[in-house]
């Protein structure tokens, strides 16, 4: 071959290889490349005056391209992703800066319809739009979007803002947003197909103190877990109200305690404002601060408050208030330092035995101003005499009894008699302004001599709750001490001639070794106590008919004192009774309709009898007066014809 041949050779294969680069090449089009999207996180403070929310708080987002023709564009929009529970706050995106030189980005807010339009003839520059408010921005989920375009081709960037509206945000968390970042080609068949999308989150941490959450409700309380308790004395103890009452004299003395504890829904313990307000004697503290009203901020979800005296005897009502919740008013009671009034006193304990013996006496007192008076009252005996038997001639405390609302004193036993008693309202008697009437209590060392029954009723409908009581007594026939009895009751102890359902849990009816009760009580009604008894509670058949209860006594009495003894009572229902009553008297009343008509029938029968009786006398004597009229004819005649014959004779 030719060198000239290869050059020709060379010459075509060169030339078809031109051609077909030629053909392969295919025209550009518009387009956004190198797109970008970085983003920032914000944080801000809710504080107790406000909520502080600028462009130094504000999560950012920078975005950056390169736009291949005047009508590339890039837009820019966001939507919330997870703001804190019951949080109502407003975001908002604004341009904060462009990151390229000022002729060579254009951003402007339009609608999400035409955001793949320029519009007009773009002069360079940045343009912002707010729709009427330029220091906004477009809304978290509005229809406008920011949108960057070019007036020819380059590079393009603007760095945006999100903030959170001051007005609104009151709830700390993390508010965190997507920002969504479309591109747009000038060339494409439909320019509103973005031709790329990107997202980017954003965060803002809203942090507040106790304090401000407190004040402001950052934080979702659950009114329902709100608790407030008020207890006696310095220091908080149970979550229960107890019932205070101290001297009105004015003192730094913390008289009671209440705490105020608040949570969230998930139980969490969470601050809030608590504000406690005095009506009436008293005042409110916490630490030095005390008044009539204080309004703090809860620690930790959990508060204490003291109360003091302020020198004003009376009821103080004080009511609990948080920001979501307000309690009922609680009472407390400040009394004058001395005792006005004594009640006359009640003796539980009536028959003590030798020793120190608590509760014996019982009495109420009340001020000058009729609030119940719980000062420190003393019980003494009111004569020598007494004191050798009970107690002492030098006044003893008595004990208080809150729940109860009464003084309890103590007697102490020395020998066997009656002792009488006062009750003051101070440590002697020179210094009481107050003194009680008297009362007596005896002294005994007897054992059990005997024993008597009796139910507390005489009569008792089916059903119905009934006390049965077994008095003890010594050999001159007085009630004893308590104490247990060994064998007080034979075997078998109480029986009864019907079916009984026990209530009573202090006392067994088939127990033949119960204990005698110390005091009287009343406070439980299915055990009820009576002094120097044992009581027994039942509740009755639904039967009707007489009960007895018998029992008899066992070794644990003398032998005068193991004898049988009874006590019997009456189960009716008057109702029963009754319609038995009137179905006996319908009965009766049928009875005597019945032998009504027999006597009827009887008369009737006489009546025909007596009828028949009178027609045969009728017919008997209706033929001997026509035979009498007949003779007496026969002698008219006969008298005729011999009147006639003596006429004829003349």
């Amino acid at each position: 071959m030719s060198t000239k041949t290869t050059f020709k050779r060379i010459a075509l294969v060169a030339v078809a290889a031109l051609g077909l680069g030629v053909l392969s090449v295919a025209p550009s089009s518009a387009t956004v490349s190198a797109l970008t999207v970085t983003g920032a996180n914000g944080t801000s403070t809710l504080s107790a005056t406000g909520y502080v929310s600028d462009s130094t708080t504000a999560a950012s987002v920078t975005v950056t391209g390169l736009l291949d023709t005047a009508r590339d564009s890039i837009t820019v929009s966001f939507v919330a992703k997870s703001v804190p529970a019951l949080s109502a706050a407003n975001a908002f995106l604004y341009l904060a800066d462009t990151t390229t030189p000022a002729a060579s980005s254009t951003v402007v807010e339009t609608a999400a319809s035409v955001v793949a339009l320029v519009g007009g003839a773009a002069t360079g520059g940045i343009t912002y739009k707010a729709a009427g408010d330029t220091t906004t921005g477009i809304a978290v989920g509005s229809t406008p979007v920011r949108r960057i375009s070019h007036t020819s081709t380059g590079y393009v960037g603007a760095k945006f803002a999100i903030q959170l509206d001051s007005t609104t945000t009151r709830i700390a968390g993390t508010y965190t947003y997507t920002v969504i970042v479309k591109s747009f080609n000038a060339e494409a068949t439909n320019l509103l197909i973005p031709s790329q999308t990107i997202t980017q989150d954003v965060s803002i941490v809203v942090s507040a103190s106790d304090a401000t959450v407190a004040l402001t409700g950052a934080t979702a309380i659950d009114a329902g877990r709100t608790k407030a308790w008020l207890n006696a004395g310095s220091s908080y103890t149970t979550a229960n109200d107890s019932a205070v009452s101290v001297v009105s004299t004015a003192s730094a003395t913390d008289h009671a305690t209440l705490r105020v504890t608040t949570f969230t829904a998930a139980g969490d313990p969470a601050p809030e404002s608590v504000t406690v307000t005095v009506t009436g004697a008293g005042v409110i503290c916490n630490g030095s601060i005390c008044g009539k009203s204080i309004k703090v901020i809860g620690t930790a979800g959990s508060t204490d408050f003291t109360l003091r005296a302020d020198g004003t005897a009376g009821t103080s009502s004080i009511v609990v208030a948080t920001t979501s919740k307000t309690f009922a008013a609680k009472t407390v009671n400040f009394f004058a330092k001395a005792a006005s009034t004594f009640a006359t006193p009640s003796v539980a304990r009536p028959v003590i035995g030798t020793g120190s013996v608590d509760d014996v006496v019982r009495v109420t007192a009340t001020d000058a101003s009729g609030n119940p008076w719980t000062g420190t009252a003393y019980i003494y005996a009111t004569s020598a005499a007494s004191a050798l038997i009970a107690g002492s001639a030098t006044p003893v405390a008595c004990t208080y009894d809150s729940a109860d609302v009464r003084h309890e004193c103590p007697v102490s036993g020395t020998s066997t008699g009656t002792a009488s008693f006062k009750i003051i309202d101070a440590s002697t008697v020179a210094l009481a302004t107050a003194t009680s009437s008297e009362v007596s209590v005896r002294v005994s060392t007897a054992t059990a001599a005997s024993i008597s029954m009796a139910w507390d009723k005489s009569t008792y409908l089916p059903g119905e709750k009934a006390i049965l009581r077994v008095t003890v007594l010594d050999s001159a026939g007085l009630a004893i001490p308590t104490g247990a009895i060994t064998n007080l009751y034979a075997t078998g102890a109480i029986t009864t001639n019907m079916v009984l359902t026990a209530v009573s849990t202090t006392a067994s009816s088939n127990s033949v070794s119960p204990t005698v009760a110390a005091a009287n009580s009343s406070s439980d009604p299915n055990n009820l106590a009576t002094a120097g008894m044992v009581t027994y509670i039942f509740t009755m058949p639904q039967t009707t008919g007489t009960l007895t209860a018998t029992a008899k006594g066992g070794a644990g009495l003398p032998l005068a004192g193991q004898v049988t003894v009874t006590a019997s009572a009456e189960i009716t229902n008057p109702s029963a009774d009754a319609a038995t009553d009137a179905a006996n008297e319908a009965t009766d009343a049928a009875n005597a309709a019945t032998d009504a008509a027999l006597a009827a029938a009887d008369a009737a029968d006489a009546a025909t009898a007596a009828a028949e009786d009178a027609a045969a006398a009728v017919a008997t004597l209706a033929a001997s007066v026509s035979t009498a009229l007949d003779n007496l004819k026969k002698q008219i005649s006969a008298l005729a014809a011999l009147v006639n014959k003596l006429l004829k004779k003349k």
